[in-house]
């Protein structure tokens, strides 16, 4: 992604994470449809702005797929689920953004995706969750579109 793309996405993220607004029943109702009950738990110890992101990029990820599976939304919808392992609030995360993986915790932040898939395998996701998240899934370009919007 190009710096000022990535710089975008980045503010909008944090002021996005600002907000305290939950997402709507529909949503939580939607996503927890596409999450087998171990997914559904992880699911739902992310932060609420983890939370309302995943449906976010989700949705964007199913709009163009339109032949996504069950396993491929959870994917999307689980995408940062690896974040939780961090500890860090907000402000947390903008400083390991800003400075790299200093600490543990940065470095858990910054390894998310590695840990997240960890923690989905020992939850029971499929393969196909798994391969998306791992980079090789049949749709892995439509999540990092969905993603860096």
């Amino acid at each position: 992604m190009n710096p000022m793309r990535q710089l975008g996405h980045l503010s909008r993220r944090f002021f996005g994470s600002l907000s305290r607004r939950e997402p709507s029943a529909a949503d939580v109702s939607w996503a927890c449809s596409q999450l087998l009950a171990g997914e559904v738990a992880l699911w739902q110890q992310m932060p609420l702005q983890d939370r309302r992101h995943s449906i976010v990029v989700a949705r964007r990820f199913a709009a163009p797929v339109t032949d996504a599976t069950r396993a491929e939304i959870a994917g999307a919808l689980l995408h940062d689920v690896g974040k939780t392992q961090s500890g860090l609030g907000t402000f947390g995360r903008v400083v390991a953004t800003l400075i790299g993986p200093r600490t543990t915790r940065f470095r858990r932040y910054h390894d998310h995706e590695v840990l997240g898939i960890a923690m989905l395998r020992a939850a029971g996701s499929d393969a196909e969750t798994l391969a998306l998240l791992e980079g090789s899934g049949r749709a892995v370009h439509a999540l990092r579109r969905a993603d860096a919007i």
